[in-house]
């Protein structure tokens, strides 16, 4: 219920709701670094100055607060509204649930020249809060083992912390926070302080990307005791980036405070183009799509109360929000562009070049829609449907090559299976507007499929299939394919990855046949398991490497790659939109340096490269 998941999410989650609680003493201004460890066997220590836990005795159950802190739900300092103006979290049940799904934890507290201490196990505490030293520091230490018989893992990545710490640190301008790795025979170290914040979250977010303008534009303020916090800069791309956040909470479905950002900056944007030559060039006003073509914005509030909704409970819902951040942001931008008007005319080029686009876009809609209704169905001719009417039991397989396509229709169960296939090699969409898009011969086909529309008409309620399957060559071209499709899905369809409806097939790389029995392997490790396991000499094995989908027939096809009851299909998962974000302008944009150093960086780790 509290963190999600007993998979890897989940595990991570322990330190997010650790970490939660220092986060919580540096918004009240108490602390100035948090320190997070990784020791062997995947124990982690999580330390911060602070004031430290309470350790006092409560007046009312009569024991110390820490016990009830780490072995009560509810009872941290969420839930007093003295403690904390302002916290994170989405519960306030943190390192109480830490405590609950751990084999064991330990908690010491330096406070007032003492160091307290209580250990549990299973989340009962083993002894009562003890004297165990002196001190001249204070701030808490919490380490704990995740419980082995409640997740599936316990080995936790070292990447996936770093991502989510960075970010903390983007949003807590001049915090500290570092994570070191000692479960490596060389300890890794990285060190997160932004002192830019917000200003330095942009520029790391554009650093792969042609900027408009070299300084991002900086909003803050206080209102009605909610603290504004905007970072904007622009690129030349077409694509809007925005993250939102409440009490460092990713609200990653919006709320009313991105709503009232949105709007302003729409407005503002409206009243300076209404005063400028370029409205003689547009006969339209400026839509919220085209002022954010090319956008990189973080928005960062603090809510003494917020009230979160929405599917996964981050989505703020206070009304009163988007009034305070419309009318503050509208009158930051207004005072930076009434000084910066070099900066105002770079940006209305670039939004009347976006409206320009939208309304190409729109034409090319109506005429692909007046051209569907004179075709029997809508859908492509290609596409050879399922029988299956309830979206939620259909699935569709998006395949390379007309030969492979073939293969897939014969061997497919028809009932639940849909087959689309592709020819020739894709538009890269992270280099063009969406008019073109749109028109595009070999993107078309897959935006009347799947039937929910792309951009601004997406609605996923509509999508046809809630499985979409990419199936390509085990090879370079194969992998070039998934990548443009997902970049596509990425730029266009975005819910559709960010709710699991995404997915790869991963057809078999070896058949081999042993005593007429023929197995298949999917990649190098399981061959070698298999010819362990038979005692057979590899030479009078006869092993096949497909080179290729079409070199299946449709039995073979269905066997290995398309039964539900045995295939391998990978789901594409996007934990982390700001590394997406990264990644998939740094491999798909316009900028060739950047793509230059990663391939350097990363060509040691390439196997299996077609020559």
């Amino acid at each position: 219920m509290y963190i999600g998941s007993t998979g890897i999410d989940g595990l991570h989650h322990l330190v997010y709701e650790v970490v939660d609680n220092s986060i919580d003493e540096a918004f009240a201004g108490v602390c100035d670094r948090i320190d997070v460890v990784l020791e062997k066997n995947d124990i982690v220590q999580v330390t911060d100055n602070g004031r430290g836990i309470p350790t006092g005795i409560h007046p009312v159950e009569k024991v110390s607060a820490l016990e009830l802190v780490m072995t009560k739900l509810h009872a941290g300092g969420k839930f007093d509204k003295n403690t904390y103006k302002v916290s994170g979290g989405l519960h306030g049940v943190g390192v109480s649930v830490v405590n609950a799904l751990s084999a064991w934890c330990e908690v010491y507290v330096h406070q007032d020249g003492r160091i307290h201490y209580q250990k549990y196990e299973t989340g009962l505490p083993l002894e009562d809060v003890r004297i165990v030293g002196d001190t001249e520091k204070r701030g808490t230490v919490v380490r704990f083992s995740a419980d082995q018989g409640i997740f599936e893992t316990t080995v936790y990545s070292f990447d996936v912390l770093a991502n989510r710490l960075r970010e903390l640190a983007f949003l807590n301008k001049g915090l500290l926070i570092t994570l070191t790795d000692d479960r490596l025979s060389v300890p890794k170290v990285h060190e997160f302080k932004f002192d830019g914040g917000l200003q330095e979250f942009v520029t790391y977010l554009n650093k792969n990307k042609a900027v408009l303008h070299p300084d991002p534009i900086y909003i803050g303020g206080t209102r009605d005791d909610v603290e504004v916090e905007v970072g904007i800069q622009y690129n030349d791309t077409f694509n809007e980036t925005m993250f939102a956040f409440v009490n460092g909470i990713n609200t990653r479905e919006g709320g009313t405070h991105l709503v009232g950002f949105k709007s302003a900056l729409t407005r503002i944007l409206n009243e300076y183009f209404k005063k400028s030559k370029l409205s003689k060039k547009l006969d339209d006003t400026l839509s919220g799509d085209d002022v954010r073509e090319g956008l990189t914005a973080v928005l960062s509030i603090k809510v003494p109360n917020p009230q979160f909704e929405g599917q996964t409970k981050t989505k703020l819902g206070n009304t009163e929000i988007k009034g305070i951040v419309d009318s503050l942001c509208a009158d930051q931008l207004t005072l930076f562009f009434e000084t910066n008007p070099s900066v105002i005319d770079k940006l209305l080029e670039k939004s009347v070049l976006a409206a320009k686009a939208r309304i190409a876009a729109r034409q090319a809609r109506e005429l692909t829609r007046r051209k569907s209704a004179l075709e029997s169905s809508g859908l492509p001719g290609k596409l050879a449907d399922c029988s299956e009417k309830d979206p939620s039991k259909c699935e569709i397989y998006i395949v390379e090559g007309d030969s492979a396509g073939g293969s897939a229709k014969g061997g497919r169960d028809r009932t639940i299976q849909a087959i689309l296939p592709l020819w020739g090699k894709m538009m890269n969409v992270e280099k063009t507007r969406i008019d073109k898009v749109i028109g595009n011969d070999k993107l078309n086909p897959i935006i009347q499929s799947l039937g929910c529309g792309i951009g601004a008409d997406f609605d996923l309620a509509k999508l046809r299939y809630h499985k979409v399957i990419i199936m390509a060559d085990a090879d370079v071209d194969g992998s070039h394919i998934r990548t443009l499709l997902l970049t596509f899905f990425y730029r266009y369809m975005t819910d559709l990855l960010s709710r699991g409806h995404v997915y790869l097939a991963m057809p078999p790389l070896y058949k081999i046949v042993i005593d007429k029995k023929i197995q298949y392997a999917y990649d190098d490790t399981e061959k070698d398991r298999i010819l362990a396991e038979s005692g057979k000499d590899p030479e009078k094995v006869a092993i096949q490497r497909y080179k290729g989908l079409g070199e299946m027939n449709p039995e073979q096809l269905w066997e290995t790659t398309m039964d539900p009851s045995k295939r391998n299909i990978i789901q594409i998962q996007m934990d982390d939109a700001v590394e997406a974000e990264s990644v998939f302008t740094t491999l798909m944009g316009e900028q060739v340096e950047p793509r230059r150093q990663f391939i350097e960086e990363n060509a040691m780790y390439v196997s299996n490269l077609d020559v």
